[in-house]
C-alpha cells in the first residue's frame, strides 16, 4: 500500500523559503517507530502525520524531527492544514481541526492566510546556562525559559542576523531549543528572531511557528501591543502575523507545495 504525501514550505507565499514540512495522510495509526524512520527518511525540520477521526471530528496529528517526537510544531500544522485543503480531503471552507499533545489546534483560511490558533506558552526570566552566551557568541540583553525553549534577547537585529552559533556546545543544553530575539529595524516588521534546536536535530530551524507562541506575549508584555509581523531571519526566511488572544496565540502564515508523492508502506 502507498500514501500520499506532500512537502510544504510554510510561512511563505513563494516556494523554496519559508520552512519546509512532509505531510503523510495516514488511514490508520502507525507505530512511533515507523513515524520516526519515516522522519529521519524525509529529512526535513518536522514531518506530520494525519489520522482522520471518526464522526467528523478532525484529525489526529503528530510531529517528529529526524531525531525525536516533538509536543508542538507550527509550521507542519500550517502545512498539513494547507495539504488537507488542496488534496480535497477537506472542504476549502472548513476549519481544520487538530489534535494533539498540546491540545485541539485550529486552522482557518482568513484573507489569503491561513490562520492557527496556539496555546501561548509564555517565558519566565531565568538564570544565564553556562556557556550559552559562549556559543551564541552575543551579550544577551535578558534571558527567560518557556516550557520548551530558552530565549535570549539581543541587542540588534544586525546581531540576531549575524548569529554563527556554536551547534556541539548548544546541543548539551537540557531544552529543545533556543530563540534569539531583538526588534526589528527592518520596515514593516516589529520583531525578529532565530531558532537552533541541536539537541532535537535541528541546527537551525528556517520557521519556527511554535517558538512565537513565547514569542508574543513576551514582545506583547515589552511593547504594550497585542498584535505584530515577525519575521523569521533565517537564510530562508518567513514572515509571521500575530496576535496576542488571552492565553491563545493566533498566528497567521501562508504555505505553498512545492513536491506531491507516494510514501511505499
Amino acid at each position: 500500500m502507498s500514501l500520499p504525501f506532500f512537502q510544504v514550505d510554510a510561512f511563505t507565499a513563494e516556494p523554496f523559503a519559508g520552512n519546509p514540512a512532509a505531510v503523510c495522510l495516514l488511514p490508520a495509526p502507525r507505530g512511533d517507530a515507523w513515524m520516526q524512520h519515516v522522519a529521519a527518511e524525509m529529512n526535513l525540520s518536522e514531518t506530520a502525520f494525519l489520522v482522520r477521526r471518526a464522526a467528523g471530528d478532525g484529525f489526529d496529528l503528530r510531529w517528529f524531527t529526524p531525531a525525536v517526537e516533538v509536543a508542538l510544531c507550527g509550521h507542519a500544522t500550517l502545512a498539513s492544514a494547507h495539504a488537507l485543503w488542496e488534496s480535497g480531503a477537506l472542504p476549502p471552507s472548513e476549519i481544520a481541526r487538530f489534535h494533539t499533545k498540546s491540545g485541539v489546534l485550529t486552522a482557518e483560511r482568513i484573507d489569503g492566510w491561513i490562520e492557527l490558533n496556539f496555546p501561548a506558552t509564555p517565558a519566565t526570566p531565568a538564570d544565564l546556562p553556562d556557556g550559552l552566551a559562549e556559543a551564541l557568541g552575543v551579550t544577551p540583553r535578558f534571558v527567560a525559559k518557556s516550557r520548551f525553549d530558552y530565549l535570549v534577547e539581543v541587542a540588534s537585529e544586525a546581531e540576531v542576523r549575524g548569529l554563527s552559533p556554536d551547534f556541539v556546545r548548544l546541543r548539551f543544553l537540557p531544552v529543545r531549543g533556543i530563540m534569539v530575539t531583538s526588534l526589528a529595524s527592518t520596515p514593516g516588521f516589529d520583531f525578529v528572531s532565530r531558532f537552533f534546536a541541536p539537541g532535537s536535530g535541528i541546527d537551525e530551524d528556517p520557521v519556527t511557528g511554535s517558538a512565537h507562541c513565547c514569542l508574543t506575549p513576551y514582545w506583547s508584555q515589552k511593547l504594550g501591543r497585542t498584535s505584530f509581523v515577525a519575521r523569521q531571519v533565517s537564510p530562508r526566511g518567513g514572515t509571521l502575523r500575530l496576535t496576542l488572544d488571552g492565553d491563545r496565540v493566533r498566528m497567521r502564515g501562508q504555505a505553498v507545495t512545492v513536491l506531491r508523492g507516494e510514501l511505499a508502506a
